[in-house]
């Protein structure tokens, strides 16, 4: 959420950077309700300071015996007046409150310009694609004739979008995994990190999926309203939900493994062919939370130890800096990792990371104390995917593809396959 200070003192120019997004904000709208939200306030407290003399000269007129009927009479007639003053300066702040939980992050200066991912900017480019000199094939014949990628199957045990994955192929799958949580916790520094796959509303709030995205969710429970997660981020960043840390406790770097629940409400007809868009899929995500000086060199080296992971891969992959129709909600700046895939002859996006700055933290209410002030500060947060297993696999399996079919298994992952070079047919 959006510092409620800005709208206060500067709000043409929070206007004018949510234009950026190509999100038009009522001003007027929203400073009619401050005006209003402001008087009924200063209504409220007079009526109940007024109420509060009026009630100490009860005393005063029983040591008098004078008739206390007609005081009982006006106090509770500023009762009424004062309870319906609360009951209006309640739904002002509601619906204030609703206008900012719609709005999405400001962008980082730096974010260019653009509608949509073809205005996305590439940065930089790493490794060399390959060159096969026979008929490639993509991830979904390679998984067929491996017979360890059964959508048909995924279809009746749940819906379309769901797969079983079996022998050597669920067990690569497994090592990617295994091999991504012991770089990131023995190489770069993070703490191996387990929570549960399904979450409240309360966390799905603070990180900002609800209300504005609840139908990309699935809904579990009701009573009470619990989801299986979209990603790790939601439970990971809320570990610091309505929490006080202390300095020397930052930063904190987190490394997740779980299973991540999407329905795709808005991705129909996208993607409808193999493991690209999968309504249930595994993913290892990175976390940091960090004081606010420290975000955005966070954000480069967190981008960085994703990138590591494609580089031990041999992967070649390009990083985009994300444009403003392009950035998600919560964010202010992302890169995508897009890597490249031989069987759909184009980069696809591999991994996120993103620095929220202090839009998470306020929703989460999560903060440190500045030794330095004894005053409590909101965190930065900033996660990133460390990287998306199945689309890792993806990856590996159409880039490492040979003639017969067979699947070379990269140096890093064969000591994780038992020592295993090639996946053969």
């Amino acid at each position: 959420m959006l510092d409620p200070h800005l709208f206060r003192t500067d709000i043409d120019a929070v206007q004018v950077q949510l234009k950026r997004r190509a999100v038009e904000f009522d001003v007027e709208r929203y400073t009619q309700l401050e005006k209003r939200r402001k008087a009924i306030q200063v209504k409220t407290q007079a009526l109940q300071n007024e109420k509060n003399v009026i009630s100490k000269s009860i005393g005063q007129a029983k040591a008098k015996g004078e008739d206390t009927q007609p005081i009982f009479d006006k106090i509770g007639g500023l009762g009424d007046e004062l309870k319906a003053a609360e009951v209006e300066l309640a739904q002002i702040q509601a619906d204030m409150l609703a206008i900012m939980e719609a709005l999405p992050n400001i962008l980082d200066a730096s974010v260019p310009a653009g509608k949509d991912e073809d205005e996305n900017i590439e940065l930089s480019q790493w490794g060399e694609k390959p060159q096969f000199d026979f008929e490639i094939k993509d991830h979904v014949d390679l998984g067929v004739l491996h017979q360890g990628m059964d959508f048909e199957t995924g279809a009746k045990i749940t819906s379309a979008r769901f797969v079983v994955l079996k022998g050597q192929i669920a067990r690569l799958q497994r090592a990617l995994i295994q091999f991504m949580l012991d770089t990131h916790i023995d190489e770069h520094g993070y703490d191996e990190t387990y929570v549960p796959f399904i979450v409240n509303a309360d966390s799905l709030y603070g990180t900002g999926q609800l209300p504005k995205f609840a139908d990309d969710l699935f809904k579990v429970s009701a009573e009470p309203d619990l989801y299986l997660i979209p990603t790790a981020e939601v439970p990971v960043t809320n570990i610091v939900r309505d929490e006080i840390l202390e300095a020397d406790s930052l930063p904190l770097k987190m490394v997740c493994h779980s299973p991540c629940f999407r329905s795709e409400a808005g991705a129909y007809g996208r993607d409808v062919r193999g493991l690209i868009r999968q309504h249930q899929f595994e993913k290892v995500e990175l976390v940091q939370i960090v004081k606010a000086d420290e975000s955005e060199q966070a954000h480069e080296a967190l981008t960085a130890d994703a990138e590591n992971i494609l580089q031990k891969l041999g992967l070649a992959y390009r990083k985009v800096l994300l444009c403003a129709g392009d950035t998600g909600f919560s964010s202010t700046k992302t890169y995508d990792l897009e890597v490249w895939l031989p069987g759909q002859d184009k980069f696809r996006e591999i991994s996120s990371c993103s620095n929220f700055k202090d839009f998470q933290a306020r929703r989460l209410k999560a903060r440190w104390r500045n030794p330095e002030t004894g005053k409590p500060e909101l965190v930065h947060t900033l996660n990133g995917s460390g990287l998306a297993a199945g689309r890792t696999l993806v990856a590996i399996l159409e880039n490492y593809q040979t003639v017969s079919g067979d699947i070379e298994i990269p140096k890093v992952l064969q000591s994780y396959m038992g020592g295993l070079t090639v996946i053969k047919v």
